[in-house]
């Protein structure tokens, strides 16, 4: 779908004031993020900004000019969720336009707990977790280490705090434009999707054009794993329900065309919703048929079906496999078709008939 601009900036021409950035995010098989500009009648507005890296950069830059315009004329910046392959240059474009940045509350106050929350304090939590999920010492003992020497990395980055709230079910006040706010957590608490609720510029059947983000990929399974406030131990979240309820509103909503953060745009969103509704069920109905002997969360992860073989994943990858296992576990047993072992350390859980 769209016209390429130039190969060299990666952009393409959606029609109807709407383009694409190939971002790159670097060191990721992902490649890139796809960035959206759309043309307002107060300037240009970005669907989300990609990476917080100097190639990135350049590489925005280089497509806004592309476009006619440039990072100074940016006019608002709207983030589809806090992850910072999309909400990491968002900070450098509002210091070079004043732009205005717009986030989900529930994922800007992630981006507050990652700004205000100490590195030694996220490695407590991480090995804590890993710790209860049955994870081998080899991979909490780093995170242990890490937790005494103050040592900073991905905890310790500081991601722009958002200056707008993203109201679910509201028009954003973009000048020209009906853009409204639908809420799809999953793969974020406060994902949104971005629904341009205006006819499609080559005429497709259809209610307009969603800007997906990462909740709706053609060829890619968003990664579902927990999202949890370590200060709160007392809630239980169910991100895989949230994602597949959304999934299925997104599906009633029917647009012409789907515009995603990733690999390329796509028609069709009922189909697609109903690959990734039927994906989910296979793998609940696997996991029940791995849980009729008690595994802990780590062992579950390890048995799962994943897109190479556990030996070759890499230990910080497995933090992330371990927490779909756990996404998906915590489904089983609100659907009750699992249960937890009582009394079992680290905990297991079994199937339930």
């Amino acid at each position: 779908m769209g016209q390429p601009l130039t190969s060299q900036t990666q952009v393409t021409d959606h029609g109807g004031g709407v383009r694409s950035i190939r971002v790159p995010i670097p060191d990721n098989p992902l490649g890139h993020t796809l960035v959206h500009l759309l043309d307002t009648d107060s300037g240009p507005v970005l669907v989300d900004t990609g990476w917080d890296d100097p190639t990135s950069w350049d590489t925005l830059t280089e497509g806004l000019a592309a476009c006619g315009t440039s990072v100074d004329a940016v006019h608002g910046v709207v983030v589809t969720h806090h992850h910072p392959d999309h909400h990491g240059l968002s900070g450098k474009v509002r210091e070079a336009s004043g732009a205005w940045i717009a986030m989900h509350a529930a994922d800007a106050e992630v981006v507050r707990r990652t700004r205000e929350n100490r590195p030694e304090r996220w490695y407590a939590y991480m090995a804590a977790k890993l710790t209860a999920a049955g994870a081998p010492d080899e991979l909490v003992a780093p995170l242990r280490a890490a937790r005494g020497s103050g040592r900073s990395g991905m905890p310790g980055t500081r991601p722009a705090l958002p200056d707008r709230d993203i109201v679910p079910g509201d028009l954003l006040p973009l000048a020209g434009r009906r853009l409204r706010a639908i809420w799809t957590p999953g793969h974020t608490p406060g994902h949104v999707c971005l629904h341009l609720e205006e006819e499609h510029p080559a005429g497709l059947p259809g209610h307009g054009r969603l800007f997906s983000g990462d909740h709706l990929l053609p060829g890619i399974t968003p990664h579902i794993g927990l999202y949890e406030d370590p200060d709160d131990s007392t809630a239980v979240p169910d991100p895989l329900g949230d994602y597949l309820d959304s999934l299925e509103r997104v599906g009633r909503l029917g647009p012409a065309e789907i515009l995603p953060a990733h690999q390329h745009a796509f028609t069709d969103a009922p189909a697609r919703v109903r690959a990734l509704l039927d994906h989910h069920e296979s793998r609940l109905t696997h996991l029940h048929a791995l849980l009729a002997a008690p595994l802990t969360p780590w062992q579950l992860a390890e048995r799962m079906d994943w897109n190479r073989p556990w030996a070759e994943i890499p230990f910080a990858s497995r933090t992330i496999a371990v927490s779909e296992a756990e996404a998906h576990l915590r489904r089983l047993v609100k659907l009750g078709r699992a249960e937890p072992v009582p009394s079992s350390e680290p905990v297991t859980y079994r199937a339930v008939d």
